[in-house]
Formats: structure tokens, C-alpha cells, sequence
């Protein structure tokens, strides 16, 4: 596609959590410092929260990358699962060998006869759950009690829970109080303001070899209201707004380009959209007030 254009050795703007391309802004620095803290004073229970497109799950991956070289990670990325559901997947992921005919009694004992023996040569295991607004309540009663397991020094097992405000609102639950009050650090991801938005752009075209593309100020502006500062919506617009600027055989990416990108991707702002009329005689106004002022007039 743009990619021999642009010079870019790969897509800067994909839906796929990739590591390499993580601009540490400080919403994200900040989490990542919450979740190092937390694991590091042997917290049992950490939770963070954002809204979709935000970027937990880059947050997830990278806490799980940075992590494998000293701890034993287990990874549950959909855990829409009953509580025997979930204790399968979790004794999956610490290599245990479970037939299906296993008692509720036996398998809650190879779980935690494996996390003491991990617990002899990695320390505690570090149990990371993606998408955790999709817990059912009996699965969040499950983790619970994996959180009681424990040696007279630290947790056997600690567990980060990564969702969407919907988790916040389960946690509510009466019958979940007893969980939600374990939960001693938490951390809720922000969208990006105007300025971080364009750091963020600028960092993935960097990333990916490019030093020439350039975004108009206008189009950043435009990328960042459409967006809401959203980084998957900031991906879809900038990606096609790429295409645009490469059909036109453009190297700078115009507001035009913006404006046409917005108009067929779903869940951006649409108050530009809605007043597009109004938006573009104020444009007119303004370039036409610029050209008086240099004239003299």
C-alpha cells in the first residue's frame, strides 16, 4: 500500500497491540509505575480501568513482556468463563496436565501445589486478565480466593485486572464487596489531550522509519477532536487519512484529508461533521482575514 511511498518499514497506525511502537505518555507511564509498585510490594489485587480503544491491552502486553524475564506469567485474555471454567484456564497456563473429570477439590489442590512450587524459583505468579468487565460474579469470587493463597511471607498468586468502566460497576455488586475492598491499587487511563495526540502520531511514523510525513497543524487539530483522543480512533483516521494523502501522491497530510477520513469511520466526534457548513465559512473567514491583515487592509 503507502508503505514504499512513505519509507516505512512497517503499517504505523494498526489495530494490533504492538509493543515496539508504545509512546510513553504520562497516563500510561503512570499506570505502568502503578502496576511496578504494586506487584513489587506483593499486592494480591491491582486493577486498571479505561474505555474502549484506550489502550489497555498495549498496556497488558507490555507489562507482560517486561515481566518474563523474572516472574511466571499466566494470561487470560477472554474471561467470560464459569469458576470451574476459569480455574482450568488458569492451571492451562501454569502447565498443568487436567482431565476434564477432575474434582472441584483436587483441582484447587494442583493449582496450589504448582504456584508453591513456581513460587521456589520465579516467586509469586503474576495472573494478567484482559477484558475483566466480562467476569461473571462467581469467577471474581473464584480469584478471591486465589488471592488467600499465600506463604508467611507474600501471595502465591497475584492477579491484574485490566477492563472497561463496566468492571468498576460489577465491583459494586454487595456480594463482591469482599473482593473490590483487596483492590489497594487501581489506576484509570485517561484519552489523550491535543498535544499528546500529536506525540503520539509523531512517535508511530517515527517508529516505523519516517521522518518526512508530516500532518498539517490543522489536520492534527482535526485528529484529535474527531478522535476524543481515543488511540484506536486516533489510528483509524491517521491510517486512512495515509491513504488518502498516498492516493493524491501527497507527502503531507492536509485537513482535507482529515475531514474525508472522518466522514467514513463510525464512533468519532461528529460535531464538525454536524456544523461542516458553518466550520468551513469560519475557515473561509479566517483565511480571508489573513490575507487582509499581509495587504494592509
Amino acid at each position: 500500500m503507502y508503505l514504499y511511498r512513505f519509507s516505512m518499514k512497517k503499517l504505523p497506525f494498526g489495530l494490533t497491540p504492538d509493543t515496539e511502537l508504545f509512546c510513553p505518555l504520562p497516563t500510561y507511564q503512570e499506570a505502568i509505575n502503578v502496576l511496578h509498585f504494586a506487584l513489587n510490594s506483593g499486592e494480591g489485587l491491582i486493577k486498571v480501568v479505561g474505555e474502549v480503544g484506550i489502550g489497555k491491552t498495549m498496556l497488558c502486553r507490555l507489562l507482560i513482556n517486561r515481566l518474563l524475564t523474572d516472574r511466571k506469567i499466566a494470561y487470560i485474555p477472554y474471561p467470560k468463563l464459569s469458576a470451574r471454567e476459569l480455574k482450568f484456564a488458569l492451571g492451562k497456563e501454569l502447565g498443568l496436565r487436567i482431565t476434564n473429570n477432575c474434582r472441584e477439590d483436587q483441582l484447587t489442590q494442583k493449582i496450589q501445589n504448582k504456584l508453591i512450587e513456581l513460587n521456589r524459583t520465579h516467586g509469586p505468579v503474576v495472573l494478567v486478565i484482559d477484558e475483566a468487565q466480562q467476569l461473571t460474579s462467581e469467577g471474581i469470587e473464584t480469584l478471591r480466593l486465589f488471592t488467600n493463597l499465600e506463604t508467611e511471607q507474600h501471595k502465591l498468586l497475584q492477579i491484574v485486572l485490566f477492563g472497561q468502566p463496566e468492571l468498576d460497576e460489577l465491583l459494586k455488586l454487595p456480594e463482591l464487596r469482599q473482593i473490590k475492598q483487596r483492590i489497594v491499587f487501581s489506576y484509570c487511563l485517561k484519552p489523550l489531550n491535543v498535544q499528546q495526540t500529536r506525540q503520539y502520531v509523531n512517535n508511530r511514523l517515527n517508529h516505523v522509519g519516517n521522518n518526512k510525513t508530516q500532518y498539517s497543524w490543522l489536520a492534527n487539530q482535526l485528529v484529535f477532536h474527531y478522535s476524543k483522543g481515543v488511540p484506536r480512533l486516533i489510528n483509524i483516521l491517521c491510517h486512512k487519512a495515509l491513504l488518502l494523502g498516498f492516493g493524491q501522491n501527497k507527502q503531507s497530510i492536509s485537513a482535507v484529508n482529515l475531514l474525508r477520513a472522518a466522514k467514513d469511520t463510525e464512533s468519532v466526534n461528529t460535531l464538525i461533521q454536524n456544523n461542516l457548513s458553518l466550520v468551513l465559512a469560519l475557515l473561509a473567514l479566517m483565511i480571508s482575514g489573513s490575507s487582509m491583515a499581509f495587504w494592509g487592509f
